[in-house]
């Protein structure tokens, strides 16, 4: 099923109020992120909300997977009061309506999923008749209207948070896992929520694949612009992982789409202490201006591009450059570029901007060549100058990988004579997190939470040591089983925390090892991979 794009009109949200935090329509773009304490450690969570808060965030979310959680959660909540701290708090539930029900009684905001918030993953029905398909969207409206009525009595905010990979199997059976399931996932509790006359709602479409998590936010806004609809969006690339992979990663998401003039709130999701997350943010809002406010404009997009899928730019080939070929890398001399600088086939097209020209000028530059069907190759070069090296990092990362999203782009060019790190090596991370040119082994780690029972950060690190050579391999290193099954979707292998000090290991989406003792499990995964025949021996 295509969408037909209506992407001719400015998208601006509707303004709601979280606690006293305005978000929305012309207010700030707010930044967000989690705690991932154990909930019930109370003076852990405190502490982290407080240095999160020094940070510079505006709202904390805090896993809450039981009643014992939501007690704690208002023992949390008026210890920060009684420091000063008012910041709102967002209580994040899944599989359970009691839970959110008791949390939204004085939580500022509410976030459930969707895809396992009422509609479980657990059933064993494939197939649904359209009879059967609405009594399940009954089933679901009944068992939300409490919620709702107890979030419009205490004027608590809803997130509806839809994730790529935990979608039900009654929206798999009809819409796929694809971005289209995540927006009509999301779209049946919009209108179980409209029908109760509840509107303080925000929407997210998250997933660790930039592709499928920017067509998703892009469905979204098409979808409500057709029916008149404007929540806020809370936007956010999950388990991005950490370093300057998971800081590339989450720019290029989150960047393309504020350069579309989407997103109201934004979440950095790394597999880091959670204050390491705030920087990042503000980083990458520093593009806009001071009052980290976006230009709600007419969303661009280029002639015979479909915005909802990815199909590179039909270009034709010249040597190593365009047609089936992956992007290449332009450098200088002894830089370990595919291409000095001085060797660039003369036929081939160079858009070259500087950083305050930037995007904007090479997207139209696209737009002429496309409607003329000029099928040249085009390396796109950037000068960066006057930045620092993180600010720098976030900045590429917008500017290249936004159009490599769309499949624009045959080569890439940095130029920054401060920055001292290799630049190829980031043109490469660049390519990887766009998954247009993969150099490397790709990982996918959740930010963990307080449902996580073991050190995510050690086991993370230990997985990418052991398996970094594995060049084109996906392996997802998940906090629990929540999410981590489904979010790891498209990963060749998973290590899963399974309970305190276990593990559970999956080859694609089967689980093959559980309950393995941690101690033991990097080189049980190792062992997997080999029994796969997917191993080879490091350099």
């Amino acid at each position: 099923m295509q969408k037909k794009s209506i992407f001719n009109s400015a998208f601006i949200s509707r303004e709601i109020f979280i606690g006293d935090l305005a978000l929305g329509c012309q207010n700030p773009i707010r930044v967000q992120s989690m705690t991932s304490s154990n909930t019930n450690d109370i003076s852990a969570t405190v502490s982290q909300s407080i240095k999160l808060v020094n940070a510079g965030c505006e709202l904390i979310r805090i896993t809450i997977p039981g009643l014992k959680e939501v007690d704690s959660l208002k023992i949390i909540q008026k210890k920060l009061r009684k420091q000063g701290v008012s910041i709102p708090l967002i209580a994040d539930v899944h599989y359970n309506p009691k839970v959110a029900e008791e949390a939204a009684r004085f939580a500022e905001k509410v976030r459930i999923n969707p895809g396992n918030y009422i509609d479980k993953n657990s059933s064993a029905k494939i197939h649904f008749s359209d009879e059967e398909y609405k009594l399940e969207l009954e089933k679901i409206s009944d068992k939300l209207l409490p919620l709702l009525k107890i979030c419009q009595a205490n004027g608590t905010a809803i997130r509806i948070g839809t994730n790529h990979g935990s979608l039900s199997q009654r929206i798999t059976s009809k819409y796929g896992d694809t971005p289209l399931g995540m927006v009509e996932s999301a779209m049946e509790f919009i209108r179980i929520c409209e029908s109760f006359q509840f509107q303080n709602i925000v929407l997210s479409m998250k997933s660790s694949n930039l592709k499928v998590m920017v067509q998703a936010y892009r469905l979204l806004v098409n979808q409500m612009l057709e029916t008149g609809m404007n929540y806020s969006l809370h936007l956010g690339v999950t388990e991005a992982g950490n370093g300057i992979e998971g800081r590339i990663k989450s720019a290029a998401g989150i960047g393309t789409l504020l350069e579309e003039g989407i997103g109201d709130t934004i979440r950095v999701s790394l597999t880091e202490d959670p204050e390491n997350e705030i920087p990042v943010a503000q980083s990458i809002l520093k593009k806009y201006n001071p009052q980290r406010k976006i230009e709600h404009k007419t969303i661009p997009f280029f002639s015979n591009i479909n915005p909802f899928k990815f199909n590179k730019r039909e270009t034709k080939m010249l040597g190593n450059v365009g047609g089936e070929n992956v992007p290449v890398i332009i450098g200088d001399q002894n830089s370990g570029a595919d291409f000095p600088s001085d060797e660039i086939d003369k036929r081939v097209l160079i858009f070259s901007s500087t950083q305050e020209k930037g995007l904007k000028k090479t997207k139209e530059k696209f737009n002429t060549i496309i409607e003329k069907g000029n099928k040249t190759p085009v390396i796109l070069k950037q000068i960066y100058t006057d930045l620092s090296d993180d600010d720098f990092i976030i900045r590429s990362a917008i500017d290249f990988g936004s159009l490599q999203i769309d499949g624009l782009g045959d080569g890439v060019w940095i130029e920054n004579d401060s920055y001292k790190r290799n630049l190829t090596k980031l043109s490469q991370q660049i390519l990887q997190a766009c998954g247009t040119r993969i150099t490397s082994t790709e990982f996918i780690a959740c930010p963990s939470c307080g449902r996580t029972q073991y050190n995510i950060q050690e086991a993370f690190e230990k997985v990418k040591n052991a398996t970094h050579h594995l060049v084109g391999l996906k392996i997802a290193v998940m906090g629990c089983v929540v999410n981590g099954p489904g979010e790891m979707a498209d990963a060749h292998y998973g290590y899963v925390g399974a309970g305190k000090g276990k593990v559970n290991l999956y080859k694609s989406r089967d689980l093959v090892k559980k309950a393995i003792p941690e101690k033991h499990a990097i080189e049980e995964l190792i062992e997997l991979i080999k029994l796969n025949g997917d191993w080879v021996n490091p350099k």
